[in-house]
């Protein structure tokens, strides 16, 4: 019986992200129901303390030896993440999650524009068009003039633009810093800011949601190592398309447990905005190689 590090590098790559939508289903499904009685701001809290405690207790090596250069860069990445959390799990609380899911998908759309604007990169008329198409995809989704519109749509825009602003950062931030560093000065500097917002709705959880709160951060553990361990073992236009299993999962979840149903256009809307950013990663994926054999031959 093949193991699983005797699979090839895709197909753990893909296994890893299978099992993080799978982990990000189901958080979003159990902050949806803890949002009944427990405010968002107060759950996002506890997962980003769940995750500190976790980390440390497994990887006190990295945090003895972790070196910190560029720590104002640090502390945007972790400020952009508490906001995404903050407005991500708002999103779960007000609209049905599969919906709020699929808008997430426009990150990295988002990136791609901050990648030019801020980073410098040259986006060539390939990828700015396949931006503007995922961009309609949202449009889609959203529908505003059709029917009824609502703002709350708007809340899983912004934690797209958060998303974005985080993968920009950790790109910066990767020429400099450790990944370990990265990850765990991350995650110490999220917990005392998502605080602050807690504070605000404090209110002692009775103990089933706080057993609920603490299966919630192991669960939101398991949705990030499933992330990078999935980019760790192969490209990303090789593992991003496993991605859109996110909204399986979540309209799964959302019918069997909430009831919720999205419609046509929530899959039309999202399928859109998902190719568009799988062409976007297959593309930098093309110039990178480039990049680095133009490299090895002017090394040669």
């Amino acid at each position: 019986m093949t193991s699983f590090s005797q699979l090839s590098a895709p197909v753990r790559g893909a296994l890893w992200m299978i099992f993080a939508c799978a982990c990000f289903a189901a958080l979003s499904g159990l902050v949806r129901d803890l949002s009944h009685e427990v405010h968002p701001f107060f759950i996002a809290f506890v997962r980003s303390a769940m995750i500190v405690i976790i980390m440390v207790g497994w990887q006190r090596r990295a945090l003895r030896t972790m070196r910190v250069r560029r720590f104002g860069m640090h502390l945007l990445r972790a400020l952009a993440g508490t906001a995404g959390m903050l407005t991500l799990f708002t999103s779960y609380a007000l609209m049905p999650i599969a919906d709020a899911t699929a808008l997430t998908f426009t990150a990295p759309l988002f990136a791609t524009i901050g990648a030019a604007l801020f980073l410098g990169e040259t986006v060539r008329a390939r990828r700015w068009a396949a931006t503007a198409v995922g961009f309609v995809g949202a449009m889609i989704i959203i529908r505003p003039g059709f029917g009824e519109w609502d703002s709350v749509t708007l809340i899983p825009l912004a934690f797209s633009f958060f998303l974005a602003v985080i993968m920009l950062s950790i790109r910066s931030l990767a020429k400099t810093e450790d990944t370990n560093t990265i990850v765990l000065l991350g995650a110490l500097l999220m917990t005392p800011l998502s605080l602050i917002p807690a504070i605000f709705v404090w209110e002692i959880p009775s103990l089933e949601n706080a057993l609920l709160l603490v299966v919630a951060g192991v669960i939101a553990f398991g949705v990030q190592q499933g992330m990078t361990r999935a980019y760790a073992a192969a490209e990303a236009s090789a593992v991003m398309p496993f991605d859109f299993t996110r909204l399986i999962f979540t309209a799964i979840i959302g019918y069997l447990a909430f009831g919720e149903s999205p419609d046509v256009w929530t899959w039309v809307g999202g399928g859109v905005i998902f190719v568009t950013t799988i062409y976007i990663a297959h593309r930098e994926a093309q110039v990178s190689r480039a990049e680095a054999r133009a490299a090895r031959s002017t090394l040669e």
